[in-house]
């Protein structure tokens, strides 16, 4: 007598087998899901204070400057998207001072050129999120972001996944950063 087998309607009837989806992992991103969120308070606490007192691989800082740098996003939304800050914690952009302003623009010209010499991106997202209700996730520290587009960079897996495929490591692309740096 043959058995008929499981019925493909009801998963727990087949205990392992593979039900036809790939599986991208990223566990890093639970604190960000979860919702966790930096200290308000300068200092340790706040990731933009703390990334300038290590090294440059460990806070993936791809440049630094006297009044402001630049870091890799730890969350990035496309390989190579990097965050200009003001080493000061401060969270408004009216809040910059003369000099402060001017290197901040300064390096964005900077991270925009390294990015076209490392990774020829064909567009940019260049923007900044003030305030929790703005969409800041660390709203305490000014950051501004600056995103590299592809044609064909976005697909599916944002809007059904919430997940982000990224084909390149976070330090393969700050080293690539960091070497098309533009000499001042």
């Amino acid at each position: 007598m043959t058995q008929d087998p499981p019925s493909l309607t009801n998963a727990d009837e087949l205990p392992g087998a593979a039900d036809g989806f790939e599986r991208l992992w990223t566990p890093h991103r639970m604190a960000y899901v979860k919702g966790e969120r930096p200290s308000k308070d300068a200092g340790q606490g706040c990731p933009f204070c703390a990334a300038p007192d290590k090294e440059d691989a460990e806070g993936l800082i791809v440049h630094r400057g006297e009044h402001c740098y630049v870091v890799m996003n730890l969350f990035p939304y496309n390989p190579g998207h990097l965050l200009i800050c003001p080493y000061r914690h401060l969270s408004l952009y009216v809040d910059l001072s003369e000099e402060e302003t001017a290197e901040f623009t300064a390096l964005t010209k900077g991270a925009i050129r390294a990015m076209m010499r490392a990774g020829n991106p064909t567009g940019y997202n260049l923007g900044m999120n003030q305030g929790e209700v703005a969409g800041a996730g660390v709203a305490a520290h000014l950051h501004q972001h600056l995103v590299p587009r592809w044609t064909g960079d976005a697909n599916f897996l944002p809007i059904v996944a919430q997940t982000k495929a990224l084909p390149q490591l976070i330090e393969d692309v700050r080293q690539q950063l960091v070497a098309a740096w533009p000499d001042p």
